[in-house]
């Protein structure tokens, strides 16, 4: 038939290496997971592997002994042998779907076996591509499932990543095959189940082939992924950071793809904003406490990691008859406040001029302003207030932050 044609010929590259080796299928005793092992079985003698089964009972259902008679019945009719893991999901931290999903990844761990193989395909990928977009994750997101990766030591496989759910049903027929239906795949309250029963019907009939244009959206995200995994180790590299493990790699990576994340490495904290980098020390929470400035040309201020220095000029800065005999304080921002650099432009928010400048987040919060009174004179990048600017040659001071190095 072509469908068991189709289905021989696809990912049998990362079946090579098992030659010999132990490979369980994890089978839950739905049609993908029957059609793998039934695969599996039929080229087990081409790749020389030892085949085994696993399936783990979550106890959720009151159809779960069903389900493991049924995979008991069909992997005695193969003669593979079957391995039952029965499992307690405890779910007060998570939803229902992680917390099986942990429970089964663990249950996996335990089996003494050289690799696993499940039963994921083109679909499967497409959704969780979809799911993963529409949930604002980044690259690692993005790029899907592998169809080679790991779970914990032990490699996993993925054959039918490739199979749209079509062609494996196609594969039941032409084999008669018997599978089981589990009731929650109709709950779509679940986001998984309405992306498969509501979105993916919508989004055939104006785009007939997006599960594979999604799929190799996911090839793109993973190459673009690797790239950045490059980029990163030479990064570190680079500032004579010790190299991470790739597991911490990856870590950092996903970290860094979420808004204002900071990742510690080595001493150091990782930030990511607008595509560039920035590497500083690991930081303390901040205590600063309000600072007097009474006309000195330096003003150390530790608790910030630098020092404000004060430079008296003829035609800029802040005008000296200003500010005499005033009360001038440095502060930190408390939120509002407002900055008036250009006297032909209203005054801004200093969040939208720092914005405006480039400024990452995180250095906003330790920018040190310059106060007379209430009144907001200078901020660090953006200037003196226009209100506050010494005109013509009339002497002014213009203050200058450096940070430490």
């Amino acid at each position: 038939m072509a469908a068991s044609r189709k289905l021989r010929s696809v990912n049998s590259g990362i079946l090579a290496p098992l030659r010999g080796k132990r490979l369980a299928v994890g089978l839950s005793g739905g049609v993908d997971s029957v059609v793998l092992l039934h695969m599996l079985h039929a080229l087990a003698p081409q790749f020389g592997y030892r085949l085994s089964a696993a399936h783990v009972n979550h106890g959720l259902s009151p159809n779960a002994e069903g389900w493991e008679e049924f995979c008991s019945v069909f992997c005695a009719r193969l003669k593979v042998p079957l391995k039952i893991l029965r499992v307690k999901v405890s779910k007060e931290r998570k939803g229902l779907e992680a917390a099986a999903r942990e429970a089964r990844r663990a249950a996996f761990l335990k089996l003494e076996v050289d690799a696993i193989a499940l039963a994921h395909h083109l679909d499967d990928q497409a959704e969780t591509v979809l799911f993963n977009l529409l949930r604002g994750a980044g690259l690692a997101g993005a790029s899907g499932m592998a169809a080679t990766s790991k779970l914990g030591r032990l490699p996993l496989l993925r054959p039918l990543l490739g199979v749209p759910r079509s062609e494996i049903r196609a594969y039941a027929a032409a084999h008669g095959l018997g599978w089981i239906e589990d009731e929650s795949n109709a709950d779509e309250s679940l986001t998984r189940n309405f992306i498969r029963r509501r979105v993916g019907p919508l989004l055939e009939t104006r785009f007939p082939r997006w599960r594979e244009s999604l799929a190799r959206a996911a090839r793109h995200f993973a190459s673009a992924e690797v790239d950045s995994q490059n980029l990163l180790r030479g990064y570190l590299k680079g500032k004579g950071l010790r190299a991470p493990s790739e597991a911490k790699l990856l870590e950092m990576l996903k970290q860094l793809g979420s808004a204002n994340a900071a990742v510690t490495h080595d001493g150091k904290v990782l930030r990511l904003y607008r595509k560039n980098i920035y590497l500083n020390r690991s930081e303390k929470p901040l205590v600063f406490k309000p600072r007097a400035w009474n006309g000195e040309a330096r003003l150390p201020l530790p608790a910030l990691g630098g020092e404000l220095r004060f430079k008296r000029v003829r035609g800029g800065g802040i005008a000296s008859k200003l500010i005499k005999g005033k009360r001038l304080q440095v502060r930190l921002r408390a939120g509002g406040e407002r900055l008036k650099p250009d006297a032909r432009r209203p005054s801004r928010t200093l969040k939208n001029l720092f914005q405006e400048a480039g400024v990452p987040p995180w250095e906003r919060e330790r920018m040190p302003l310059l106060f007379c009174g209430e009144e907001l004179v200078w901020a660090p990048g953006l200037g003196v207030d226009a209100k506050f600017l010494s005109a013509g040659r009339a002497p002014g001071i213009l203050p200058d932050w450096q940070p430490s190095s």
